[in-house]
């Protein structure tokens, strides 16, 4: 974090901007939001996969957990 930090300096680096080939002009603030939520998107996923191995266990109280209601 704190290299980060320090590559970033200010707050207002964030919002400079660069050319990207599909969506034209973007903000550093949005390639590392979009970096971050990936990362969580993986995370779900993991979580998903970890949770499946109860579905069997949890007996009724699978009505009440949504992670293991939508499959």
């Amino acid at each position: 974090m704190t290299k980060l930090k320090n590559l970033i300096g200010t707050e207002r680096h964030l919002d400079l901007t660069g050319i990207h080939p599909a969506f034209g002009k973007v903000k550093v603030r949005e390639l590392l939001s979009t970096w971050v939520v990936h990362d969580l998107t993986h995370i779900a996923q993991i979580v998903r996969i970890m949770a499946e191995r109860y579905r069997t266990d949890v007996g009724p109280w699978i009505e009440y957990l949504g992670i293991l209601k939508n499959k």
